[in-house]
C-alpha cells in the first residue's frame, strides 16, 4: 500500500477501523490510491453519518420522546 495512504489511514482511526471490517479496500487503494475520497464516503454511509442517515436518526428520537410524553401522560391520568 501507498504510504501517503497508510499514514492517512494511521492519522484517522475510523477509516483504518472501515478498511479493517472491508478487506476489499486495501486492494482498492493498492491499486489506485486515488479512491481515498471514494473509501471515506463509504465509510460516512457505513457509520450512519450522511445526512439523511443523521435526518432519519433525529426523526427516530424525536418519535421516542413522543411516545414517552404519551405513557407519562397516561400514567398521569
Amino acid at each position: 500500500m501507498d504510504p501517503i495512504v497508510k499514514e492517512y489511514l494511521t492519522e484517522n482511526p475510523k477509516l483504518a477501523e472501515f478498511v479493517r471490517y472491508n478487506p476489499v479496500w486495501y486492494r482498492y487503494l493498492s491499486r489506485n490510491p486515488g479512491r481515498i475520497e471514494e473509501m471515506e464516503k463509504e465509510a460516512k454511509f457505513f457509520y450512519g453519518k450522511t445526512f439523511p442517515q443523521r435526518i432519519g436518526n433525529l426523526n427516530s428520537q424525536i418519535q421516542m420522546i413522543n411516545m414517552l410524553a404519551q405513557v407519562a401522560k397516561a400514567m398521569k391520568d
